[in-house]
């Protein structure tokens, strides 16, 4: 069992409108007892960060199919730090070649 009280923020950064993969994951963390906030479609860094600060999260997952890997997932760290949140674990899944990895 997770700690309590344990919080993850699943969000969809980027053009991509493809939602099923998160929206599982999502599903299994809260059947495995954490709680989990569900951000949505279409989320820019900023957004998923101030979410994540605001929401008082543990951890950060990325559902990222677009190929912006590269750009989406430093940028939202970059954020996270700025904004002292630096302790927020950052996850991300998709299709994520494994160069890239």
């Amino acid at each position: 069992m997770p700690e309590p009280h344990r919080r993850i923020l699943i969000a969809k950064p980027g053009l991509d409108g493809h939602d099923r993969g998160a929206k599982v994951v999502a599903r299994a963390l809260r059947d495995a007892g954490y709680e989990v906030i569900y951000t949505g479609l279409r989320q820019t860094p900023e957004q998923i960060a101030n979410a994540a600060v605001q929401e008082d999260v543990d951890a950060v997952g990325l559902s990222i199919l677009s190929g912006a890997h590269n750009r989406l997932l430093p940028e939202v760290i970059r954020l996270l730090r700025e904004a002292g949140a630096d302790d927020v674990l950052v996850f991300a899944g998709g299709i994520i070649p494994d160069r890239d990895v």
